[in-house]
């Protein structure tokens, strides 16, 4: 009788385990397996962040293993799922903004789309760079150059809105001739310093790239900002001004974390999956840009009799061709150095 009990408790413990290992062949079946992620010393030093030690991924995989790699646990996890959140919350806000607003039939409510579309485009492009950044040191100036355009691009769309929607009167009529071209020719220098600052990373220390990135976007910042500035110390108040200030508040927190890693330089390989600095940048921008243009919504339907009077009924149609020759030239900045990143490995294959 002993016996035979045993021999049923022994049946049903196997069966048990055979029970156990159906997740996990429904999961090796479902997606290839993944290797485990690497330490920053088997990675080329150009794809290193300062005080991250570990959670880097392996490179020349399949491109299904970093699309993959967006369900696993890495350094760039968080990375992608911030932006990527921020992308489908624009395009809510848009769906929300669309349905008081013809974004598409009334000239007026172009610049609003403009800022709207570009917003759309800095966060899946920064999605695609983190996420596929890895596959390759060709693919990661690829896709992070792409990342650049999207800063870029999106620069030029924060300064058509403050122009168009913010300035008011006295600085429109001083600066009103040059306040666009100079914008656009600032968000190409930025491209170029970002782009520049990353092809020269393997020669230059991690400040040094991190001054060529900051100083030509915070330079752009200041003039694309300066209509909202000038309005918040001569203007009136207004609702519209909350959400300009808090926009303010957030850029500044994000340029403070870009610039500097405050927590991981405390915990050194402690930040490797949750606290880089870089999360909390895509956390306070993504939040940056939600009140950007929530404020450049109130300010198109409060200040209406503002902005149409200042405006040429033609300027709407030359900021938006503005952009797309902004968004073209950025482009051909990324290409060229990205032409220059691939003579520098094709130089260093050689020499190995």
């Amino acid at each position: 009788m002993t016996t035979i009990v045993m021999e049923r408790i022994g049946r049903l413990f196997i069966s048990l385990q055979h029970i156990k290992q159906v997740p996990r062949l429904l999961t090796s079946e479902a997606s290839p397996s993944m290797p485990g992620t690497v330490r920053d010393t088997e990675v080329p030093h150009f794809f290193r962040e300062r005080y991250v030690r570990a959670g880097y991924r392996p490179l020349h995989r399949r491109w299904r293993y970093y699309f993959l790699s967006a369900f696993r646990r890495h350094n760039e996890t968080v990375n992608i799922w911030t932006h990527l959140l921020a992308f489908l919350a624009l395009l809510a806000k848009m769906s929300h903004v669309a349905q008081t607003v013809d974004l598409v039939r009334d000239p007026h409510a172009w610049p609003l789309l403009i800022l709207i579309l570009s917003a759309l485009n800095y966060t899946a492009w920064s999605v695609a760079a983190h996420l596929l950044g890895s596959k390759s040191e060709m693919c990661h100036y690829a896709f992070f150059f792409l990342d650049y355009v999207g800063v870029a691009q999106y620069q030029y769309g924060s300064a058509v809105v403050h122009y168009y929607y913010a300035a008011e009167e006295g600085l429109h009529r001083r600066a009103g001739a040059v306040f666009m071209p100079v914008a656009a020719l600032l968000s190409w220098l930025s491209c170029l310093g970002c782009c520049y600052g990353k092809y020269r990373n393997h020669t230059l220390p991690p400040w040094v790239r991190k001054v060529g990135q900051v100083a030509p976007s915070t330079i752009t910042y200041m003039w694309d900002i300066s209509p909202v500035v000038h309005r918040v110390v001569v203007g009136d108040p207004d609702p519209a001004v909350v959400y300009h200030l808090s926009h303010i508040a957030f850029f500044l927190g994000c340029a403070f974390f870009f610039a500097f890693p405050v927590l991981e330089r405390c915990w050194p390989g402690g930040c490797d999956f949750l606290g880089q600095g870089h999360q909390l940048f895509h956390v306070l921008l993504s939040c940056c840009t939600m009140c950007q243009i929530h404020a450049s919504y109130l300010d198109y339907g409060g200040r209406r009799g503002v902005y149409a009077r200042l405006h040429a009924a033609d300027d709407p149609a030359l900021f938006a061709a503005l952009y797309v020759l902004t968004l073209l030239v950025c482009v051909l900045i990324a290409a060229f150095m990205l032409r220059k990143a691939k003579r520098l490995l094709d130089r260093q294959d050689k020499s190995e």
